[in-house]
């Protein structure tokens, strides 16, 4: 599927539910001991592959109207779990089966199976569980046996999803275990996460620096119901739409003091010299004279892809550091991205932790090549809005992974740019259901529906009246209406507004 965008944006947004919180939150009601609700106002790919893993280890999880109902594991031995596309999914379902007992399958498609898993497996190897691989170190794979607790040892600079992995699983298994990560430990923000939903299940972690010590025979006690936070790696996407475009952009229903490692978003561009407003729920990007920096993102290298917009609009040259493991993500995110600002005829450099971009205003557009990566694709999108003409990006569907209301949004701020009085009917017609969704009065774009629709229906009568009075005025019956100058006008009129209210 490809898609065209352009335009300029303006407006408020809701961003959807944090995926990270959702999947984490998911997990910790599924190791309960009652059920547990959880309020998600939209879900994406991973977070549903979540769902359907569980479900397939025992649980039963349903979703409706933005809740998640879940009733706890029951363990189904010799599961299938088909991850998709989600290396989370993956990554922490595999020591939470292991110390289940459920000699469970693990599936999964697109770039999932080329993504490294050795080092998480050959630590399970240690603790009790045997492996059955069809390649050396690809998907599928079949796990067996009961994890024991014990000493872990896992590199730093290694996925934060394999100690989440272990930090879910551990407090169920029979004996204490002790976590120690050696060397500079990665996406400490991500870990903090897991921290505070295990914190929310009653799970107790004893962290001192890079040992974690875990009792074992622990028991979840999630709360009756919880609640997802919005999603700051969604959110990052607007507000560098808000600081590089014209108009100010507002994000709604955000938490200002989350544990989000991509919150620090505001912090990486207000160093590029970006001016954002931080209220008690709302953040409002403005548009900004921005400037190269340098940029450590070793806990936020999923922001690289939509840092790179700002950097590619800002003054002089910016430097991304601790950036290397982005190869293995979704797409090889350093050289999708190279590709992706040369296609908007900005030049960037790959090194082996770094990525650097040569900054300017974007002199061209033409088709974007999305690599089927979510955050690849959605970073195109912003870019098209400060790029000359149409872009085009190919497979854009792969936003749905993450944010699949993502291109509807961005019509929206598209459409809201111009006003409840300059947007076509059906524009104005569709977003007067769902202002609200996005922190706007309801009543004053229905309002502007009825003015603007009374216009042309007014127009409509008085055109049937004329054409009546002119029927009934002409001289003989092959003759030509005495009034056809005014259904002339009344034509044209009626044809101008047609085509403004409409297209």
């Amino acid at each position: 599927m490809e898609k065209s965008v352009s335009g300029i944006l303006q407006g408020k947004v809701t961003p959807p539910p944090s995926k990270s919180q959702a999947h984490r939150l998911l997990i910790c009601a599924a190791l309960g001991t009652e059920p547990c609700t959880i309020a998600c106002s939209s879900v994406n790919d991973d977070i549903m592959a979540t769902m359907r893993c569980l479900n397939a280890l025992g649980a039963s999880i349903t979703y409706s109207q933005g809740v998640f109902a879940v009733a706890p594991v029951t363990v189904a031995k010799g599961a299938t779990l088909d991850c998709g596309e989600s290396g989370s999914t993956l990554r922490f379902l595999m020591s939470v089966a292991a110390v289940l007992g459920a000699d469970a399958t693990f599936t999964g498609c697109g770039k999932l199976p080329q993504r490294p898993m050795g080092d998480l497996c050959n630590v399970l190897s240690e603790h009790g569980i045997s492996f059955e691989r069809h390649s050396a170190d690809e998907l599928p794979v079949s796990c067996k046996g009961a994890l024991k607790g014990g000493r872990f040892t896992l590199p730093g600079n290694i996925s934060s999803q394999y100690l989440t992995g272990l930090l879910f699983a551990l407090p169920l298994a029979d004996e204490d275990s002790e976590i120690e990560v050696t060397g500079n430990m990665t996406s400490a923000s991500y870990i903090a996460m897991t921290l505070d939903a295990l914190r929310i299940a009653g799970i107790d972690i004893e962290q001192k620096g890079n040992i974690f010590k875990i009792k074992g025979g622990q028991h979840y006690r999630m709360p009756s119901s919880v609640t997802v936070e919005g999603d700051w790696s969604s959110a990052a996407f607007w507000v560098v739409a808000g600081v590089t475009g014209k108009n100010p952009i507002t994000l709604c229903g955000m938490n200002n003091s989350s544990l989000q490692g991509d919150s620090k978003v505001i912090d990486h561009l207000r160093l590029m010299g970006a001016f954002i407003d931080v209220r008690e729920n709302d953040i409002v990007a403005m548009p900004s004279q921005l400037f190269g920096a340098e940029l450590d993102c070793t806990d936020t290298p999923d922001l690289l892809p939509i840092l790179c917009v700002a950097a590619a609009v800002a003054q002089g040259t910016t430097v991304f550091t601790g950036v290397g493991r982005l190869r293995f993500k979704e797409s090889d995110r350093l050289e999708a991205m190279r590709q992706v600002l040369a296609s908007f005829g900005v030049a960037s450099q790959v090194g082996e932790d770094t990525f650097t971009v040569f900054g300017g205003e974007p002199v061209a557009s033409g088709v974007v090549n999305s690599f089927g990566d979510h955050r690849i694709a959605m970073s195109a999108a912003i870019m098209s809005c400060v790029a000359k003409g149409i872009t085009k990006i190919d497979n854009s569907a792969c936003v749905a992974k993450s944010y699949p209301s993502f291109f509807e949004d961005f019509a929206m701020l598209c459409d809201v740019s111009h006003g409840p009085e300059t947007m076509s009917l059906v524009s104005l017609y569709k977003f007067s259901k769902v202002a609200s969704n996005y922190g706007y009065s309801s009543e004053i774009f229905s309002q502007a529906l009825i003015n603007r629709f009374s216009f042309p229906l007014i127009l409509l009568i008085c055109f049937i009246l004329a054409g009546i009075l002119a029927w009934n005025s002409r001289i003989f019956v092959n003759d030509s209406f005495k009034f056809s100058w005014l259904l002339l006008f009344l034509l044209m009129t009626m044809k101008h507004t047609f085509y403004t209210s409409f297209w």
